[in-house]
């Protein structure tokens, strides 16, 4: 390839991604085009960018999928290349092949080399002809059920079903008994058609208490290719990834020369060009086999670059220029540890549900080193993937780069939209973590649903909470309210119960907040003196000081964050609702969880139904989330349509549960 330099780049992806991309072409002196959809027009990566072109409606088939569209902006816009970024259009073969076809300069691998490596099927085949170590399995083109059934029986319990054409853990499914297949494979075709367009899936022996270990690549033009050490990704739910380092804790010196090796010698097998990552499953004796390559950069490379000191995407740029790779093997050097966290908006007790929200209060922490694409105002849509922002640090050993990661995921302030940074902060503290020697099985093991769930609320939460609903009963200074009280009755939205409060401020100027009705116990009685600003409330319980930051949202919900925890409350003593209904619980008035599209309704009015059965199937996230019956019974109501896009909340599904029999035996 000669050379061939750019002056102007179309980044085509959204948000922190686009803007990870943009701030390194900026400081190379590469003009920078955005592309967005309608759900992003006050996207910050819109407004960094030199020139924005609006691709067509929120869903991604209507904008951020749309190949002819993105060509045609370049062109339009003056780019002579286009960086696919790492999701979406990443590893589209089709996309890259386009770009080329128009002129333009691809900042990635080869179409041929994206459509070798984006189906697991024949990437495990070109592996295996490569010698590089890979799970037993089945990756044949025939797949009838039949088939699989009987592939299953050859290979034995358990063993994963996963997706050829993507990954993200979606189109993947765990198999643990003969008879768990047959519905495995339907939804994981279903899934997998949905996500990527293609229901072709492979099986692979499941390899328990495996550690996830993956490793950078980077190849040129001229023939070079060099790995840049390896990162962690054992920390996951859903097959998705939570927490990433870099070394791992579980890779010795000796061990990382085989892994680079083996990554370095999948890459010169076919021809690679510009950054991939080569992914392994390491098991307990040691032994690692090849699960697939991603033929892009990875959301995760952020570690890398701490531990380098290098930035990956310059290097990306200058391969796609035509330029040779920067440093040699012998010329990379990895300086101490870095990890990271993805922030991501769902909820850790209800089994990780993705959600959506408006962004009502965001403040990084300023001791870590966090992309994102989070800004005060925002919302966070159903259409694309729940991460939000990646939380990253650096230290010289293992054990600080981690307590300064816990401390960031403590400091960094979201409200308006539930998230996962307290369960990480809670990960990163575990002992288990804390020794490095967390697996894939480490949430499951370590962190059941049951333990996730909040049980008791912290004092200084439910008094910042009162105080709070009760200032503009008590009048906006608290001075002017000396010798009156309000009651507050706190609706928290986490299962606790519902705490009715008495605040009353005193002539003295210090204020109680004890329950009502009845004489405070001590226990539970707090006397402060309370300050606040716009968005935080300081105080004095005792001899301790306290800072929350809060947020009101347009329903009068009340957000609070404290000590890396976020706590939603609602003031229910003069708004009551029908808390039952409103939330559908022990009714059947099945309601969706979060918004998104109805991709099956198999629900039919005056159907029997049995407790679990899926009614509904509902896509949000780029993930899909089955709704089914809470009881055996009838389904009365059917209120929805296939292909629908609906709100969290609305009514999906009416079932009536199946009368109870009475026994009309004589005693």
């Amino acid at each position: 390839m000669t050379a061939r330099h750019f002056d102007t780049l179309l980044v085509a992806n959204r948000g922190e991604i686009a803007l990870r991309i943009m701030r390194t072409a900026r400081r190379m002196g590469i003009r920078t085009v955005a592309v967005y959809s309608t759900a992003d027009r006050d996207s910050p990566h819109v407004a960094y960018a030199d020139r924005a072109f609006l691709l067509g409606e929120a869903p991604p088939r209507e904008s951020y999928l749309c190949i002819e569209r993105i060509v045609a902006a370049a062109k339009e816009c003056g780019a002579q290349a286009v960086h696919p970024g790492y999701g979406f259009l990443a590893e589209n073969a089709d996309f890259a092949a386009a770009v080329e076809a128009a002129g333009l300069i691809f900042v990635g691998p080869t179409a041929e080399a994206i459509n070798l490596m984006g189906n697991k099927a024949a990437a495990k085949e070109q592996m295996i002809s490569a010698g590089v170590p890979c799970i037993p399995g089945y990756q044949g083109s025939d797949q009838d059920d039949t088939v699989f059934v009987s592939a299953a029986k050859t290979l034995g319990y358990p063993l994963m079903i996963k997706s050829a054409a993507g990954g993200g853990g979606r189109g993947m499914r765990l198999v643990t008994e003969a008879g768990q297949i047959e519905a495995a494979l339907a939804s994981a075709r279903s899934e997998a058609r949905t996500a990527f367009g293609s229901d072709e899936l492979i099986l692979e022996r499941a390899i328990s208490e495996a550690r996830h270990i993956e490793v950078q690549v980077f190849a040129d033009t001229q023939g070079n290719v060099v790995h840049l050490g390896e990162r962690d990704c054992s920390v996951q739910r859903r097959h998705q990834k939570l927490i990433e380092e870099s070394p791992s804790p579980a890779v010795s010196p000796e061990l990382r020369e085989k892994f680079g090796a083996a990554a370095v010698q999948a890459a010169r097998s076919i021809g690679y060009r510009g950054a991939g990552t080569i992914e392994f499953l390491l098991d307990a004796s040691g032994e690692f086999y090849f699960m697939e390559m991603n033929t892009r950069l990875q959301v995760e490379h952020g570690v890398t670059e701490l531990v380098t000191g290098l930035d990956l995407v310059e290097w990306q740029l200058r391969v796609a220029m035509g330029e040779s790779l920067p440093l040699t093997q012998a010329g990379i050097r990895l300086e101490g540890h870095a990890i990271e966290v993805r922030l991501c908006a769902e909820d850790t007790q209800k089994d990780f549900l993705p959600q959506t929200g408006d962004v009502l209060l965001w403040e990084p922490a300023a001791a870590a080193r966090t992309d994102t694409a989070l800004a005060n105002g925002l919302s966070i849509s159903p259409y694309y993937d729940s991460m939000a922002a990646k939380v990253m640090t650096h230290g010289g050993t293992r054990a600080e780069a981690v307590s300064r990661l816990a401390t960031a995921c403590e400091q960094t302030v979201l409200l308006g939209v539930r998230h996962n940074l307290g369960f990480l902060r809670d990960c990163l503290k575990h002992p288990e973590f804390a020794a490095g020697g967390a697996n894939t099985g480490f949430i499951a093991q370590y962190f059941p649903s049951d333990d996730r769930a909040q049980r008791e609320l912290p004092t200084a939460v439910v008094t910042a909470a009162a105080l709070i609903y009760s200032k503009t009963a008590l009048g906006q200074t608290w001075t002017n309210a000396q010798g009156l009280y309000s009651l507050v009755e706190l609706a928290p939205q986490d299962g606790a119960p519902v705490r009715l409060l008495r605040v009353r401020v005193r002539r003295d100027g210090a204020i109680e907040v004890s329950p009502y009705p009845g004489p405070a116990a001590a226990d539970v009685q707090v006397v402060l003196r309370a300050s606040q600003t716009a968005d935080s409330i300081s105080f004095e319980a005792g001899s301790v000081h306290y800072r929350l930051r809060y947020a009101r949202a347009a329903d009068d919900a009340l957000w609070l964050h404290y000590e890396g925890r976020q706590y939603l409350f609602y003031d229910i003593l003069h708004a009551r609702a029908d808390a039952g209904e409103a939330a559908g619980a022990g009714g059947g008035s099945l309601r969706a969880a979060l918004a998104g599209r109805l991709v099956a309704v198999q629900a039919r009015a005056g159907e029997t139904v049995a407790k679990g059965q899926t009614l509904v199937v509902l896509e949000s996230m780029k993930m899909e989330h089955s709704v089914c019956a809470p009881f055996d019974g009838t389904i009365e109501e059917v209120l929805c349509t296939q292909g629908e896009q609906v709100m969290a909340g609305k009514v999906l599904v009416r079932v009536a549960p199946a009368a109870t029999s009475e026994s009309t035996e004589s005693p």
